[in-house]
């Protein structure tokens, strides 16, 4: 009998290939996975139906949990399980690696199990289900291999184990056992080579990927970790990057506020790029490129949505599942977002901002091209004639829209890093530009600022604090000595403060007041607070939030300071950029420790 309501975010670990992903729980059962890519329809799904959900399940008999850790500077996740009669664990993975010049990852699933002392007894069973109808598939039995019936593409299990194992009844582990999960293709060549070749080779690529990551003196595990996570966020076939693996998992319990986060958000986007940069990583920024020339080719007029699939299609049409209770009970369970249909100015920044780097750092020159410069000129233009405009703003929100100060901070960066640009490679359009970002910043002074609060606000004439307005520091919006800036910084800080943790806003926002932390704003605070040279500061509020981290280091898009619980979908984009971000912020530099 399984039991519902039980299942936290912080004993998920995450593995993928840039391809596909899958949640882990620490029972050793894959709880959610959709094939063949991100946005696809869930294979496994008992993240969101404990009961009726379908499961991947390698575990003690007596069903209970491991200890889970990842193989050092990999993506490759271990779960070691400790019992009376025996000890064993689980390695769980996804194959990437460099293959004929080109990054090999199949929609392939890979468990091996390995016996560690004693004679453990382990239960498996696999219980896929047909997407969101949650029909169970004919199973067909092979010789060594379960054919699943019924989906878009043969779903089959291969194992090295007896199939009369599989069924979930008890058996001893007596030796390393192989279980390989493929969608489409299925495996022809003898398991047992092919899962060590896959593991080793995928383990190589991984730690070379880490040896060629820049990191911050401080923090280097946490970064390393969140690098790697953001790496599995990159869906490599088009350059789209998803905000999260997960939909529906609520941002604090009764909120109703489940959302369908495994798409691309424009935004999203920006930040991600820009902390591979930080990492010294690129290839990355290359490839989204690509998928944003292909985006803005089929918007007419470049009228961006804020949110695409992979595919850079819009077909998002938000809508409620009925009969999936969701995330430990907590409903509704939601496809599609409604957020596509919003105006969210602030994009055409952060397009603009996440180009920037080809023009303005040499070592990407080589991906300069005329439609990339025109696509940015676009863009800046387009930033210009919507600033001051009402729109969703950077929360999306779900009520009357006003011109939000954010969404005009976003419009300044396009013009003004436009204008730095066109200096070197349009120069007749440079005083276009600068006269622009002169314009908007001036707007953003005169409506944004409230006197009374000492700060600047949420939205034009408003007197709401908005955590986002802390990225302020980070555009060189002001000098960082400037009192307007450090105001607002201490003001956000004092006002909008859960402990060591930030909110976003205090105002409804049609689903009432957030009870919770958002964890990026924590992060955005730990850098403004390092950027206007409260370092130590900085330092102190980090090395208290590393302290509430999950095990393996992952994290959510919200944190509930009091219950000491993650909260929203899972693992958050946006949070793992800001750790990275703040890390290199509040760290000294190689440099003052070497």
């Amino acid at each position: 009998m399984r039991r519902a309501g039980t299942m936290r975010i912080e004993e998920l670990g995450l593995i993928g290939n840039c391809q596909f992903s899958a949640l882990v729980h620490a029972r050793g059962e894959i709880v959610w996975c959709c094939l063949p890519r991100f946005d696809a329809e869930p294979v496994f799904s008992t993240l969101l139906d404990e009961q009726d959900g379908g499961y991947f399940r390698i575990g003690p008999a007596g069903g209970e949990a491991g200890v889970q850790s990842y193989r050092p500077n990999t993506n490759i996740l271990e779960t070691t399980f400790r019992t009376d009669t025996g000890s064993f664990r689980v390695l769980d993975f996804a194959p990437r690696f460099i293959h004929y010049d080109r990054a090999f990852r199949p929609v392939q699933l890979y468990r091996i199990l390995e016996p560690i002392e004693g004679t453990p007894r382990i239960a498996i069973r696999c219980e896929p289900r047909l997407g969101w109808s949650k029909k169970t598939p004919k199973t067909v039995q092979g010789s060594h291999h379960l054919n699943f019936e019924g989906f878009a593409n043969e779903l089959r299990l291969t194992t090295d184990i007896p199939l009369s194992y599989l069924n979930g009844k008890p058996f001893t582990l007596t030796g390393r056992q192989h279980m390989a999960l493929t969608w489409g293709a299925p495996i022809e060549e003898p398991l047992a080579p092919l899962c060590e070749r896959f593991l080793n080779e995928t383990t190589r690529y991984w730690q070379r990927w880490v040896k060629q990551c820049d990191i911050p003196p401080l923090f280097q595990r946490a970064v390393i970790r969140s690098a790697l996570a953001l790496k599995l966020h990159c869906f490599e076939d088009t350059g789209a990057i998803v905000a999260a693996m997960t939909t529906s998992i609520p941002e604090s319990p009764g909120s109703g506020r489940t959302w369908d986060y495994r798409y691309c958000w424009l935004r999203d986007s920006y930040y991600v790029l820009n902390a591979f940069g930080l990492l010294g990583q690129f290839e990355e920024r290359e490839q989204f490129v690509q998928y944003l020339l292909n985006v803005a080719g089929g918007a007419p007029g470049l009228n961006l949505a804020p949110l695409y699939r992979v595919d850079g299609s819009e077909n998002l049409e938000e809508s409620i599942l009925e009969g999936w209770p969701g995330y430990r009970g907590e409903g509704p369970v939601r496809i599609g977002n409604g957020a596509a249909r919003h105006s969210q100015n602030d994009i055409y920044g952060e397009m603009v901002m996440a180009l920037a780097p080809i023009y303005l750092d040499e070592r990407l020159s080589a991906e300069r091209s005329p439609a990339a410069l025109q696509l940015m000129e676009a863009l800046a233009r387009k930033a210009i004639a919507v600033a001051g405009k009402p729109d969703a703003g950077i929360w999306e929100y779900r009520t009357a829209w006003r011109p939000q100060t954010f969404s005009n901070l976003m419009c300044w960066a396009a013009a003004h890093r436009m204008a730095l640009i066109a200096e070197q490679f349009v120069p007749e359009h440079a005083a276009e530009f600068d006269a622009a970002a002169g314009r908007i910043h001036a707007e953003v002074i005169a409506n944004a600022w409230n006197a009374e609060h000492n700060s600047f606000v949420g939205h034009y004439g408003g007197e709401d604090l908005d955590a986002s307005l802390l990225q302020m520091a980070r555009l060189r919006f002001l000098p960082h000595g400037d009192p307007m800036l450090t105001r607002t910084i201490e003001k956000i800080h004092k006002d909008l403060a859960l402990g060591d943790w930030l909110q976003r806003y205090s105002l409804n926002d049609g689903f009432g007041k957030p009870s919770v932390a958002f964890v990026i704003c924590t992060f955005w605070l730990i850098e403004a607070l390092a950027a206007i040279g409260r370092r130590d500061d900085a330092r102190a509020v980090f090395e208290r939030i590393l302290a509430t981290l999950s095990p393996l280091g992952l994290l959510a898009e919200d944190y509930d300071p009091t219950q000491m619980r993650m909260w929203g979908n899972f693992p958050q984009t946006y949070s793992h950029v800001g750790l990275i971000h703040a890390a290199f912020a509040a760290s000294p530099q190689w440099a003052e420790v070497l």
